[in-house]
């Protein structure tokens, strides 16, 4: 077998499982916000607690708003529904935990351990389902496929 004809196969066979790579990102970044939405809901007193010692405005409204967007936007990463408005939603809150709530390990960090933050990888899976978008395996998809929104051209791994 050539190096040539190997290449191709390999090329092909990671082809077909493009879709794993989204669908896994979902599900791992959905059910970790998932848990930590519901855990701000169990623990709501502690949670606006915590949001006022980081002076954090208004932290009761702020506190339900972050509780309840991770709850709901980690289930809708879950299932591919409405993917890259919640991933961006999400990037927001994890743009204000990286200067608020883990600012001095970010800047600790930077550049060189920041995959020991964790809302700053968080942030870029987000970004990269933002941009990427949710992958065959998602309610996206098949609204998009429903509504004729991918035209043939388009990269259907997206919508």
């Amino acid at each position: 077998m050539s190096f040539r004809s190997l290449a191709l196969k390999v090329l092909k066979l990671t082809s077909a499982l493009a879709f794993l790579a989204p669908l896994l990102t979902r599900l791992v970044i959905g059910q970790a916000f998932f848990l930590t939405g519901r855990g701000k809901w169990q623990n709501f007193d502690r949670t606006v607690s915590f949001f006022s010692e980081l002076g954090i405005p208004l932290p009761h409204a702020n506190a339900a708003f972050i509780a309840s967007l991770e709850l709901i936007g980690g289930i809708c990463l879950i299932l591919g529904f409405g993917t890259r408005i919640f991933a961006f939603l999400l990037s927001g809150s994890m743009v204000v935990a990286n200067l608020t709530a883990d600012r001095d390990k970010f800047i600790e960090n930077f550049p060189t351990a920041i995959t020991d933050v964790t809302p700053a990888v968080y942030l870029l899976f987000l970004i990269w389902l933002v941009l990427y978008g949710p992958g065959k395996l998602s309610i996206d998809y098949l609204l998009a496929k429903k509504l004729k929104l991918l035209q043939s051209s388009d990269n259907e791994s997206t919508a």
